[in-house]
């Protein structure tokens, strides 16, 4: 009985601590990116680039960031989020055409997705449909959220898009 109870508890200790070891890379617990969060690196780097005026070498980012995306939207297809920022780096490739196709996409899965309404309307302002832009404002107007007065800005023409 106690060679029972012994075994048993060694067990339990050998899968406590290969369990909690689990996803580690061995720097200190911290487990690699998924290359969506690498993909949102990029875009977040490429941003910093356009706001400093860096056009190429956001583009490039963006180039970077829209392959992990594809990837990842193919391991793991239906995620409003990565469909979201497909239809961003897309858009801010010059493809409207696909990035408006991705963005719908992400909003069959969820219509009230807030960053892919705005930023479809602004892909609406951009190739001059006023009145579709219009209609996503109308979704994000009960959000309480800057994503609203950004895109109520863009529509009005009092502001530029910032990404």
């Amino acid at each position: 009985m106690i060679k029972k109870i012994f075994i048993t508890t060694i067990l339990y200790l050998f899968c406590s601590i290969h369990a909690f070891s689990a996803g580690s890379d061995g720097d200190g617990g911290s487990k690699t990116k998924t290359k969506y969060e690498k993909a949102i690196s990029y875009v977040k780097s490429a941003k910093k680039f356009e706001k400093k005026g860096k056009i190429e070498k956001a583009k490039k980012n963006y180039q970077k960031a829209q392959k992990l995306l594809i990837e990842s939207n193919i391991k793991n297809p239906n995620k409003a989020n990565t469909l979201n920022y497909l239809g961003f780096t897309t858009r801010k490739l010059g493809d409207y055409e696909n990035g408006e196709k991705y963005y719908l996409q992400g909003l069959a899965l969820d219509p009230n997705h807030i960053g892919i309404n705005e930023y479809l309307g602004e892909l609406y302002v951009a190739t001059n449909r006023i009145d579709l832009a219009k209609e996503r404002l109308k979704i994000l107007a009960s959000c309480n959220c800057e994503e609203y007065s950004e895109l109520k800005e863009i529509i009005a023409g009092t502001k530029k898009s910032k990404y």
